[in-house]
C-alpha cells in the first residue's frame, strides 16, 4: 500500500508545501511573501491536492517542518498540522529544520561525500541555529544558537570541508574570509520537499509525534515583551 504525505515548511518567510507518495515527490508549491502563511497556507495545501488529483483524505500523514526558525512561522505550520492530523486521525512527523536543509543541499552537491554541511539560520545580531551534518543527514554537532565569532567550528574547518548556506550564513562568511575550508552557497532556502522526503523514513520507523501535544523545537525561549504605559 503506497503512503501518502503532505508536508509544511514554514518556518522562514517562505510558505512551502509539498506531497510526496513513498518518498517520490508529485508536487510542491511555495509562496515567497512576507508574512503569508497564516493566510495562504491552507490554500496552498488545496491547490496543491487539487492539482496532483488527491483529496485530504488520501493522506497518511502530515509532517511539518520542527523548527528552529521563525517562531511565529513554526506555530502556523504546526497547528496546521496539528489540525489535519486530528480531523483525519493519521500520524504527526516532524522534521528537524536544519536536517532537511542539510538534505536539501547534500542531494544537489557533486562528489557529496567531500563536505560537512552547515546551515544557519538568521537569529539577529551575530547569533545563527545552527548544525553540522554529513551528506548522509547523519547529525555530526546537534542544533545550538552559535554566537560567531573568527574561532567558530575552527576546529572543523581545520580539518574538513564545510558549506555553509541558509539566511545567517552570510554574517559568518566574513568572519573566515580565506579560510579554504569554508564554502558559501548563496540562495538557499528551506523547502517542504526536503521535509518530505526525510519524512517517508521517519514514517516508516513510526516516529510519530502527540497531536495534541507537540510543540516545535524553538531551540531558545521566546521573550515576550509587555508595551510601555504611555
Amino acid at each position: 500500500m503506497s503512503t501518502l504525505i503532505l508536508s509544511l515548511e514554514t518556518s522562514s518567510p517562505v510558505c512551502s508545501v509539498a506531497l510526496h507518495r513513498d518518498g517520490k515527490l508529485l508536487g510542491q508549491s511555495e509562496l515567497r511573501l512576507e508574512k503569508s502563511h497564516s493566510t495562504h497556507l491552507s490554500v496552498l495545501v488545496e491547490q496543491l491536492l487539487a492539482n496532483t488529483q488527491h483529496g485530504l483524505a488520501d493522506l497518511a500523514a502530515v509532517a511539518v517542518s520542527d523548527g528552529p526558525g521563525s517562531y511565529t512561522g513554526l506555530r502556523i505550520g504546526a497547528a496546521a498540522a496539528k489540525g489535519l492530523c486530528f480531523a483525519l486521525n493519521i500520524p504527526l512527523l516532524a522534521i528537524s529544520t536544519l536536517q532537511a536543509l542539510a538534505y536539501q543541499v547534500a542531494q544537489v552537491t557533486a562528489e557529496a561525500d567531500r563536505y560537512r554541511y552547515c546551515p544557519m539560520l538568521d537569529a539577529r545580531r551575530m547569533e545563527v541555529y545552527s548544525g553540522l551534518y554529513s551528506h548522509t543527514g547523519e547529525e555530526l554537532l546537534a542544533p545550538a544558537p552559535l554566537i560567531l565569532d573568527s574561532e567558530t567550528l575552527s576546529e572543523q574547518l581545520t580539518h574538513h570541508r564545510l558549506l555553509f548556506f541558509g539566511n545567517g550564513a552570510g554574517k559568518f562568511q566574513l568572519l573566515v574570509a580565506g579560510q579554504p575550508n569554508a564554502g558559501f552557497l548563496k540562495g538557499i532556502e528551506p523547502s517542504a520537499s526536503a521535509v518530505g522526503a526525510l519524512a517517508q523514513g521517519a514514517f516508516e520507523r513510526q516516529e510519530f509525534h502527540d497531536v495534541a501535544y507537540y510543540e516545535p523545537f524553538y531551540l531558545k525561549e521566546v521573550h515576550t515583551t509587555t508595551p510601555k504605559a504611555r
